[in-house]
């Protein structure tokens, strides 16, 4: 069972950064009281973002902001190593010795000015990770008192179980929306209700605001129906398309648009009627449910 509980909408860093918003300390400080103000206390990081310079950015906006460090939630993952200025790393590659593990932990837990980790994910799966290895890096750090909860992301089933046969596992980041709704039909959340595993959403809204396609078409089109019966914008709705789910999974939001955050919550409430999931699900599929 888990032993952290997360905001019900998680604040995502990853373009909070040089990879995109390029905010400054100031406005980072600005942005995480603006997240608190608004139920929006956990906040996911990895080690890559900002090809490992977000944390860092981050952790300054935070010692800056006084904020006491039990008010919030941080989430870290590691295990991808990039090409960048400040690694020297030849390929894209994958590492999840223990030596890594440890290392990257602790290297988060100093770019982020803090003493733990709520949750510390694999970011994703590797060929050659080894479970017994992984798990002796886990437990290493949580009887040191670095990390209180463990999971995973962008891991299948049988992944999972891999993990799982060695140290418990409470979370799995995921790709799930009304665009991306494999993971309820392949069995990914029956899965993880069964074992307790608590999913997170990555990419919540979609590719509805992204791409031009007919899908995305359909969606507009009834979503501009549904914004006048429940007077809540698209977005909204779409995140109470992932909230309504059963697997209880926790969207992880990166917009830094103040007004969208200050409405991230209205989700959290709005039940959004059955007819009208169902609704959003087939025109997606672009057809009737099975």
């Amino acid at each position: 069972m888990t032993k952290t509980t997360l905001s019900p909408i998680i604040a995502g860093t990853m373009n909070w950064g040089v990879w995109d918003k390029n905010l400054t300390i100031n406005e980072m400080e600005s942005m995480i009281q603006i997240c608190l103000e608004n139920k929006i206390t956990t906040f996911d990081h990895a080690d890559i973002y900002g090809s490992y310079t977000t944390e860092e950015a981050f952790g300054k906006a935070f010692a800056a902001s006084q904020i006491a460090r039990d008010k919030m939630q941080l989430i870290s993952k590691c295990g991808i190593q990039m090409t960048a200025e400040n690694r020297n790393n030849k390929i894209k590659h994958y590492d999840y010795s223990k030596e890594h593990i440890i290392a990257s932990a602790e290297r988060s837990l100093t770019n982020l000015q803090t003493d733990y980790l709520d949750v510390f994910l694999l970011h994703r799966p590797s060929p050659l990770m080894r479970s017994d290895e992984i798990a002796e890096a886990i437990e290493k750090l949580k009887s040191d008192g670095k990390i209180i909860d463990f999971g995973l992301s962008n891991f299948t089933t049988s992944q999972t179980d891999l993990i799982r046969q060695k140290t418990a596992v409470n979370y799995n980041q995921i790709q799930f929306s009304a665009t991306n709704y494999e993971p309820m039909l392949d069995g990914s959340l029956d899965y993880m209700q069964i074992h307790n595993i608590r999913p997170m959403s990555w990419n919540p809204l979609g590719s509805v605001f992204r791409t031009d396609l007919p899908q995305t078409h359909r969606l507009k089109k009834l979503l501009a129906t549904l914004v006048s019966k429940y007077g809540l914008g698209s977005d909204t709705l779409l995140l109470s398309w992932v909230l309504k789910h059963p697997a209880k999974v926790i969207p992880i939001a990166g917009t830094v648009n103040v007004a969208r955050i200050q409405a991230l919550h209205k989700a959290v409430a709005l039940e959004l009627e059955k007819e009208d999931w169902f609704a959003i699900w087939s025109e997606s599929m672009g057809e009737d449910v099975p």
